[in-house]
């Protein structure tokens, strides 16, 4: 593809979609970036030369004015309910326009039987997609590097996970290097046609290993404190989260104790040519994220 192709990146403020304008744009790609709000995330990557777009997955007409004149695109649905019906939207409006290829943002516990509605609802869209004429690869990433972040908290004795996963292991991997994986297969989506890629950071861990290697690099303690899984959903109610995201959670938080999230590979660096990185590199990077109180309030309201 050359430099004439134009690019659309869907939930464009995200982790991965952020990630994946700035990386096109910097090799000089045509983006088109869908946003939900035009807010201040989204004028950054106008900053970067992305042409802006607003509209919403679930209304057909936004979706086909988003994909008029693409050449390909990553299509990404928040964990809400939903993502059948926009994935047919999405399909329906990119055969329309002639789109050439979509990566599409699936989940590493995406299955025909899995407990997850958000998890099966992924396998069904997979599945929709495949039958789509333009060419299709699905991605199925670990938990992100990035969760490590979102579900933390400090105290007096340092920092703490406290989670759900008992003595399960994965390999995180950051929002960065799926980016990469997104931007490689966008530019050149032939070899990628129909294949599902499993996407893992370089090293297993389980949570002490993790916190081990985050507390090494922050220069304080951390430690892992594993919860029951019904805790776990009251704190995410109590921050505030829908049935359907704490359905989902604590679906897949069964799944990581029966090893679903678990293992490893090289896909990032075979893909890309860039080795994925590593817990070290992730948390020396996001240094500041790790500095907030995270989840203490929550845990406290739950336990008073």
């Amino acid at each position: 593809m050359s430099t004439d192709d134009l690019y659309l990146i869907t939930a464009a403020t995200g982790k991965t979609g952020a990630n994946a304008v700035r990386i096109l744009r910097e090799d000089g790609q045509r983006v088109r970036a869908l946003v939900h709000t035009h807010d201040a995330r989204a004028e950054a990557l106008a900053e970067l030369g992305a042409d802006i777009v607003t509209g919403d997955l679930l209304d057909f007409a936004s979706v086909s004015a988003a994909l008029a004149g693409v050449t390909a695109a990553y299509f990404c649905y928040p964990i809400l309910p939903g993502l059948v019906d926009a994935t047919a939207i999405f399909a329906q409006a990119a055969t329309e326009a002639g789109v050439a290829a979509v990566v599409n943002m699936s989940q590493i516990s995406a299955r025909r039987d899995a407990k997850s509605h958000a998890a099966q609802n992924h396998w069904l869209a997979e599945r929709l997609l495949d039958r789509s004429a333009f060419a299709t690869a699905h991605l199925r990433p670990t938990f992100f590097a990035e969760w490590l972040a979102w579900q933390w908290s400090r105290d007096d004795d340092g920092g703490v996970f406290r989670l759900p996963f008992a003595d399960g292991r994965h390999a995180p991997i950051a929002a960065v290097d799926q980016a990469r994986v997104i931007a490689a297969i966008l530019r050149n989506p032939t070899p990628h046609d129909r294949q599902i890629y499993p996407l893992y950071g370089p090293t297993e861990l389980d949570y002490d290993g993790i916190a081990a290697k985050v507390a090494a690099v922050l220069g304080f303690p951390v430690r892992y404190e594993p919860v029951d899984i019904d805790a776990f959903a009251d704190v995410l109610r109590v921050e505030g989260h829908g049935d359907y995201f704490v359905q989902h959670i604590t679906s897949v938080a069964q799944d990581y104790r029966d090893g679903i999230f678990a293992g490893t590979n090289n896909l990032v660096e075979v893909i890309t040519g860039t080795p994925a990185l590593t817990v070290e590199q992730f948390a020396a990077a996001s240094r500041d994220a790790f500095t907030t109180a995270g989840q203490a309030p929550a845990w406290e309201k739950v336990r008073a």
